[in-house]
């Protein structure tokens, strides 16, 4: 039975792998963090908007990275491996929170209504507004749109991230671009395609 190849992650993190085959944990610690800090501590930001607890949430997966590396058993991609460990802990800290950080839809709706009906016309900053409205997006179609649009992630990458697969990244995006283009034409902001524009 023919091997199947390895992913451009295993390939990319190859050289962590075998300093972990050869026992240098340290080593392959210092570089997994010169990788992925910066990826960690992102992620935790779209889960959590709060950028106080994503550096909490980032330095407790990081923590938690460390103290299981040396049991990874290669059955996941380390990315996977590490994203899941962070995807828990921000999961852990918004269980904790949600009674008193909870949002419906309805408050939802009404927040990016009073985010429009509040912003004075020609004098808010367009792009600040468009931040607004994403914010106040429901969460599944929040993430996606904050990693596609402003970490720049492919459809490929955001679903590695957000451990969902690629139809749902897509599906999302155009649930929550659609929702995003309504709040714009009622804002008045002209053609909200300009917006938009970035190919999946």
């Amino acid at each position: 039975m023919q091997q199947e190849a390895p992913s451009e992650a295993e390939l990319r993190d190859q050289d962590i792998v075998e300093l972990l085959r050869g026992g240098s944990v340290e080593a392959a610690f210092g570089r997994l963090l010169e990788r992925y800090e910066t990826k960690v501590y992102r992620l935790c930001c779209s889960l959590l908007r709060d950028t106080d607890q994503a550096q909490d949430a980032a330095q407790e997966s990081l923590v938690r990275v460390w103290k299981a590396l040396p049991k990874y058993d290669q059955r996941a991609s380390l990315s996977t491996w590490i994203y899941t460990i962070t995807r828990n802990r921000c999961l852990t800290a918004i269980e904790r929170r949600r009674d008193l950080d909870s949002l419906s839809d309805p408050d939802v709706a009404l927040a990016a209504e009073a985010a429009q009906a509040t912003a004075p016309e020609g004098e808010q900053d367009h792009l600040a507004l468009l931040r607004e409205f994403v914010e106040a997006l429901p969460e599944r179609y929040r993430r996606v749109l904050t990693l596609f649009y402003y970490q720049e992630k492919s459809v490929a990458e955001v679903s590695h991230m957000l451990g969902v697969p690629e139809g749902t990244v897509k599906t999302n995006l155009h649930r929550a671009r659609a929702a995003l283009v309504e709040r714009l034409r009622s804002a008045g902001l002209g053609d909200p395609q300009l917006w938009l524009e970035r190919d999946e």
